[in-house]
């Protein structure tokens, strides 16, 4: 789902000075700007569908894929509408697709990440109000997502994106919440430790911690995604980065 505009509690080294951040909830000059959006699409068959924490590592990865892609740099064919995108506030809406629905959308321009049970695919930023219409007809909801079994304790060598337990959020709003984190994490690093991180598949945990705490990294100092509360939830904090800073030692990431 969409997540509409989130703001962080600490600027990211290289973003937006906080007054004029796209992730920041109180009106400025960006809402003057032409506003975009960074769909993200899950494949959800009816009798397979992906473990819901898997999915939400996979949407997170997806947006690093995104960023980092060439294509999405310099001078290459997305760069442009991801500096409009980035320019503006930061939006991501993610709908599900199964069967022709998903062969259709995968013939988009667009990258598809898998993870162990998950696909998703990210898609370079379109206008608001302007979604190429195999996407566009493609369902917000039903993106109620399980975990087929308890998922494993986060890996403390790497990021780990915290999720708000006081919060009950579908499946596809927790992906925007997370690809949000992602993007935090993302402009956290410097070069190198951005390269360390694509090279090694981009390594990430996805949590959910106690309220004690949730407490305790809320005003630990680690950025912190906050939600405008235009779906789903109020407004408020959604997901706190932690490990963005490790990403320089990660090792290549392994698939079987």
């Amino acid at each position: 789902m969409s997540s509409n505009d989130t703001s962080a509690t600490q600027s990211p080294s290289g973003a937006p000075a906080p007054s004029d951040s796209p992730f920041h909830s109180e009106p400025t000059s960006r809402d003057e700007a032409p506003q975009y959006v960074l769909p993200l699409v899950v494949h959800i068959e009816k009798t397979d569908p992906p473990a819901r924490t898997d999915a939400l590592r996979t949407a997170a990865r997806a947006v690093l894929v995104m960023l980092s892609d060439e294509r999405s740099v310099g001078e290459g064919e997305w760069a442009q509408v991801m500096r409009d995108w980035q320019d503006a506030r930061i939006r991501k809406v993610v709908r599900r697709a199964r069967g022709a629905e998903w062969r259709k959308a995968s013939a988009l321009p667009g990258i598809t990440v898998t993870g162990e049970s998950a696909e998703v695919r990210v898609f370079p930023p379109v206008p608001l109000d302007g979604w190429p219409k195999e996407l566009a007809k493609l369902q917000v909801s039903g993106t109620d997502l399980d975990d087929h079994e308890p998922p494993a304790a986060p890996d403390p060598s790497g990021p780990v994106l915290w999720l708000n337990p006081e919060l009950d959020m579908s499946a596809g709003k927790e992906m925007a919440q997370v690809g949000h984190g992602a993007q935090l994490a993302w402009w956290e690093l410097s070069d190198t430790e951005r390269k360390a991180w694509r090279e090694a598949g981009f390594p990430l945990s996805v949590a959910t911690p106690d309220a004690a705490r949730w407490a305790e990294l809320t005003v630990s100092g680690l950025p912190v995604v906050r939600d405008a509360g235009f779906t789903e939830i109020a407004p408020g904090k959604t997901v706190v980065v932690e490990g963005a800073h490790r990403v320089g030692t990660l090792p290549r990431l392994r698939r079987p």
